[in-house]
C-alpha cells in the first residue's frame, strides 16, 4: 500500500455516482490538477471517472456552491481563480472554527473516532515525510483536517470547515514550491491528533489556532 493510498483510504467511500464524481473532481480542483480558470469539460470528466454526464453535472452544481467552479450562461463552467487576497478572509473564519473543532473533538469524539485519530498520527510518524511529493503531502494535510472535523461530531461545522480548508489548500498548492519546511507543517499535526485523542481539549485548541495562524504567516512570508 502506498502512502497516498493509505492517506486517501481514511476518507469514507462515496455513497453514489454523484458523490463519487463530486469527491474526485473536488480533489482535482483543490490540488490544481484542474488549473484555476480552466474550462470544465464535463464529457471528458465523465469519461475519465467512468461515470455518466448526469453525475458529473450534479457534482459541478455542488462544487459551484463550494466556490470551486463557476458557470456562465452560454460560456460554460470554469474552475474558479485562486486569489491570494482571499487568504485573510479565509483565515479569519478558520482561526475561529478550527480551534472549536479541535476542542469539540477532544471533548466529544467517540471511541472509534479517537482510534482513527491515533491511527493517522501513527501513520504520519511511520513515513519519511521529507521524501513525499506535493500531492502526497497535501493528501496527508487534507486527511488530518477532515479526520478532526468528523471527530468533532457536528456535521454543520464539518461542512463549513471542509469548504474553507479546501479553499486554503488551493492557495497552499499554488505557492507550495516556494514554501520551505512544509514537511514540518505536516509533522506538527501529530501533536494535535494525539492531544485530541487524549481528551486534552485546551492543548488541542491552542495547537489548532497556532496551526492556522502559522499557515497564514508562512504564506504571507512568500507573497
Amino acid at each position: 500500500m502506498t502512502v497516498v493510498t493509505a492517506a486517501r483510504e481514511l476518507d469514507p467511500a462515496p455513497a453514489s455516482l454523484a458523490d463519487r464524481a463530486y469527491a474526485a473532481i473536488q480533489h482535482r480542483l483543490i490540488m490544481l490538477d484542474i488549473p484555476p480558470l480552466a474550462p470544465i469539460d464535463d464529457v471528458a470528466l465523465a469519461r475519465s471517472l467512468d461515470v455518466g454526464r448526469t453525475p458529473v453535472r450534479e457534482a459541478l452544481k455542488r462544487l459551484e456552491v463550494d466556490r470551486l467552479v463557476i458557470s456562465y450562461p452560454r460560456r460554460g463552467t470554469f474552475a474558479t481563480g485562486v486569489d491570494i487576497t482571499d487568504l485573510a478572509y479565509i483565515s479569519e473564519i478558520r482561526v475561529q472554527l478550527e480551534p472549536l473543532a479541535a476542542r469539540r473533538a477532544a471533548e466529544h469524539a467517540t471511541k472509534a473516532a479517537r482510534a482513527e485519530l491515533i491511527e493517522v498520527a501513527d501513520a504520519i510518524e511511520a513515513i519519511d515525510i521529507g521524501t513525499l511529493g506535493r500531492h502526497q503531502l497535501m493528501d496527508w494535510d487534507l486527511r488530518v483536517h477532515r479526520t478532526i472535523y468528523r471527530a468533532a461530531g457536528n456535521p454543520h461545522l464539518e461542512d463549513t470547515l471542509v469548504r474553507y480548508n479546501n479553499l486554503a489548500t488551493r492557495i497552499f498548492c499554488l505557492l507550495l514550491d516556494r514554501v520551505t519546511h512544509f514537511d514540518k507543517h505536516i509533522a506538527e499535526h501529530v501533536g494535535l491528533l494525539r492531544a485530541i485523542a487524549g481528551s486534552k481539549a485546551t492543548r488541542a485548541e491552542t495547537i489548532a489556532r497556532d496551526h492556522v495562524t502559522g499557515f497564514e504567516k508562512a504564506i504571507r512570508a512568500i507573497i
